[in-house]
C-alpha cells in the first residue's frame, strides 16, 4: 500500500514538473484507485442509523439502521422475536415492578401457592381472594416476596384474586390469578408390610381418602396375612410402599423381582421404622445404617421419631437427611424414610400430614403420564396480543372455538413440543381440547406487565453487540478497479493523441 503511494506521488511530481496537468490529475486518480483496490478500507454501518423502537415497530421500518433506540419498558417478547438483532440504546426504568409465580394448573389435593415478588421491598400485605371476594389466605412482611398458600376443596376453573397493599394499607396492586383445579386420576399403589402398624393403617386410610387404588397386604402372623385387593384392575402399580421388616424377609428371587420394578421407572418407598439387620441394607441397598438415639424427635412442625437406624448423613449414592434418604435405581428411585408415628397426627393435622406425604411421593419421583402436556406460556397472555400455545404430544391441527384450524409446528428451542401463534380476541377463559387457558384484559396487573416487558428486552439486549460497538462494512474493491482502468485509458488514450500531433506535425 505504501509503495502504491510512493510510486503515485512520484509519478505526480514528473507530471507536475513537466507542466502537465490533467496528466497529473489522472495519474492521481490511478494511484488513489490502486491504493483503494489493494487496501482493506471499510466504514461505519449505517453511519449514524438509529431507529425508536415503539409497539407498532417493523423489520420492513428498519431499512440500514445500526441500532435501536428504546425508552420505557420495552416491548414483549414475542414483539422482539419479530425484529432482528441489533445494538439496543436502553436504560432499564427505576419505577416498581411486580412479578407473580404461580401454577396455572394444579391437581386436586395439592397446595396452590402465590408469590409476589416485589422490586422495591418495604412493608406490605398481600391477600388472596375468592371470587366472591372472600380473604381465603394473607401474608405479610418486609421482604422482596410475599407469599400464600390455599388448599382448593373442589375441581374447576375459576378467577380468583390477588391484593398487595402497602405500609399505610392503599392498594399497590390487584388483579386476577386464574387457576384450573383438575381431578386427578386415582395412584395405583401396591402395599406390602411384614408387621402390622398404626403408621400403615395411617397411610393406607391417607392414600383411601385420596382415591387411590389400593392392593393391600400386612403380615399379621406366620400364616395369617391381612389382604385388601384393588377396587378395579390394577394395570401396573405406580407407587411400591414396603417396610424393612418386609424387605429383610424376603428371598432372593422375590426381592430381585422387586428391585427389577423399581428399575423400570416404579418408586419405592421403604418404611424404616421396624429395620433390626443394618447389615442386610448396606450389603444390598449400600445404605449404611446405624443406630439412633432411642425416642429421639425430628421435623418442624410435625415432630416424628427417629426410626431405630438410620443413616448417619449422606454417603454414597443416597443424599438426604433426618427424615428421608433418596437415590436413584435405574429408571426409578428408593426412598428409605427414617421416621415414625406419623399415625398420631392423622386426626389432630390431617392437612399438614398430606401435604408431608406429598413431600415424600414427590421426592419418590412420582409422576402421571399424560398423553398431551400443555406448557405455560411465558407471557400473560393479552386480548389482542399475539399468543403462542405450546405443547408436548400433539400433532396435525389445533381446533378450538370459532378459529380457523390452526396447524401444529415445531420449534427449536421447545424440546419435544409444537406450537401455533394465535390473537385471542376476547378476556376469560379460553377453551382448549384439554383444559383451558385465561385470557388477561389489557389492564390487569399493569407492573407485572412492565416487569415482563423489561425481562424480554433486556433478553434481546442479551442477543447483540454493545449498543456503543459499531459494526464496520468493508467497502466494495470493483468501483477502485474500474476507476484505475478508466484513468489508465484515458492517460493511454492521451499518449496515443500526443503521438498522433507530434507525427502530424512533422508532415
Amino acid at each position: 500500500m505504501i509503495a502504491v503511494l510512493l510510486i503515485g506521488f512520484a509519478s505526480v511530481m514528473v507530471c507536475v514538473w513537466r507542466r502537465a496537468w490533467v496528466d497529473a490529475l489522472l495519474v492521481l486518480l490511478a494511484a488513489l484507485a490502486l491504493g483503494g483496490l489493494v487496501g482493506q478500507w471499510s466504514l461505519p454501518a449505517g453511519l449514524g442509523g438509529s431507529v425508536a423502537v415503539t409497539p407498532v415497530l417493523r423489520a420492513r421500518d428498519l431499512g440500514n439502521a445500526a441500532r435501536l433506540t428504546l425508552a420505557g419498558d420495552g416491548l414483549r417478547a414475542a414483539q422482539w422475536q419479530d425484529l432482528p438483532a441489533l445494538p439496543l440504546e436502553w436504560s432499564a426504568p427505576q419505577s416498581d415492578v411486580l412479578r407473580l409465580e404461580f401454577p396455572r394448573r394444579l391437581a386436586l389435593g395439592r397446595m396452590f401457592s402465590l408469590t409476589v415478588q416485589r422490586a422495591h421491598p418495604g412493608a406490605g400485605r398481600l391477600q388472596l381472594l375468592a371470587e366472591n371476594g372472600q380473604v381465603l389466605a394473607e401474608a405479610s412482611g418486609t421482604t422482596p416476596a410475599l407469599s400464600v398458600q390455599w388448599m382448593p376443596p373442589v375441581a374447576e376453573s375459576l378467577v380468583l384474586t390477588a391484593r398487595l397493599s402497602g405500609a399505610d394499607g392503599a392498594v399497590v396492586a390487584q388483579g386476577p390469578v386464574p387457576l384450573t383445579v383438575r381431578a386427578a386420576e386415582p395412584l395405583q399403589v401396591q402395599g406390602r408390610f411384614g408387621a402390622p402398624s398404626f403408621d400403615a393403617q395411617s397411610l393406607n386410610q391417607l392414600l383411601v381418602n385420596s382415591n387411590a387404588i389400593l392392593d393391600w397386604q400386612v403380615t399379621l402372623g406366620k400364616a395369617v396375612t391381612r389382604n385388601e385387593t384393588a377396587r378395579t384392575p390394577m394395570t401396573a402399580p405406580e407407587l411400591l410402599v414396603v417396610d424393612a421388616a418386609y424387605v429383610e424377609r424376603m428371598n432372593a428371587s422375590a426381592r430381585s423381582a422387586l428391585l427389577a420394578q423399581v428399575g423400570a421407572g416404579v418408586p419405592l418407598v421403604v418404611l424404616g421404622g421396624n429395620a433390626a439387620e443394618p447389615g442386610f441394607w448396606a450389603s444390598q441397598f449400600q445404605l449404611a445404617l446405624k443406630a439412633q438415639p432411642e425416642n429421639q424427635l425430628v421435623g418442624t412442625p410435625l415432630a416424628m421419631t427417629v426410626a431405630p437406624f438410620n443413616p448417619s448423613g449422606a454417603s454414597g449414592p443416597w443424599e438426604g437427611s433426618q427424615q428421608r434418604w433418596t437415590r436413584a435405581w435405574q429408571k426409578g428411585r428408593i426412598v428409605w424414610l427414617g421416621v415414625a408415628d406419623w399415625h398420631k397426627y392423622a386426626i389432630s393435622e390431617p392437612l399438614a400430614l398430606g401435604l408431608w406425604w406429598q413431600g415424600v411421593l414427590d421426592a419418590a419421583g412420582v409422576e402421571r403420564h399424560e398423553d398431551v402436556a400443555w406448557l405455560d406460556p411465558e407471557e400473560m397472555p393479552l386480548v389482542g396480543q399475539r399468543l403462542e400455545l405450546c405443547a408436548q404430544g400433539v400433532q396435525g391441527e389445533l381446533r378450538l372455538e370459532a378459529m380457523k384450524p390452526l396447524a401444529w409446528q415445531r420449534r427449536p428451542d421447545k424440546a419435544d413440543a409444537s406450537c401455533v401463534a394465535m390473537w385471542p380476541q376476547k378476556t376469560g377463559w379460553l377453551k382448549l381440547p384439554q383444559g383451558a387457558l385465561f385470557v388477561y384484559a389489557d389492564g390487569d396487573w399493569p407492573r407485572w406487565q412492565a416487569a415482563q416487558r423489561r425481562d424480554a428486552t433486556a433478553r434481546y439486549a442479551a442477543r447483540t453487540k454493545g449498543p456503543g460497538a459499531r459494526e464496520s462494512v468493508p467497502l466494495p474493491s470493483w468501483p477502485f478497479g474500474v476507476l484505475f482502468v478508466l484513468a489508465m485509458l484515458a492517460l493511454w488514450w492521451r499518449e496515443r493523441a500526443g503521438w498522433k500531433s507530434a507525427a502530424l506535425s512533422t508532415f
